[in-house]
């Protein structure tokens, strides 16, 4: 099985995503952290907005929407059957 980073902005509805790093600095980078956006945990793809911009993420048991902007900057390896 040949795994490959995927940004979470890429990730389709229903994608799960187990966290590798995060390219935010700042701030921004420390309330992610905060909220479970850490290297090793699994992210799921919830819904996103009719427009594509913000998405929802369930992480940790929580819901969380991002925009683009963030999302196109935290990478991953796809887990489960998107993996394959």
């Amino acid at each position: 099985m040949v795994s490959y980073e995927i940004a979470l902005s890429d990730a389709k509805i229903g994608s799960r995503i187990r966290l590798n790093r995060i390219d935010i600095q700042g701030v921004m980078r420390r309330r992610l952290l905060d909220l479970g956006f850490v290297p090793g945990n699994v992210v799921e793809v919830i819904q996103k907005s009719p427009l594509g911009d913000p998405t929802a993420y369930r992480i940790s048991g929580t819901t969380i929407a991002l925009r683009k902007e963030e999302s196109s900057l935290i990478y991953g390896e796809l887990e489960g059957e998107d993996a394959e």
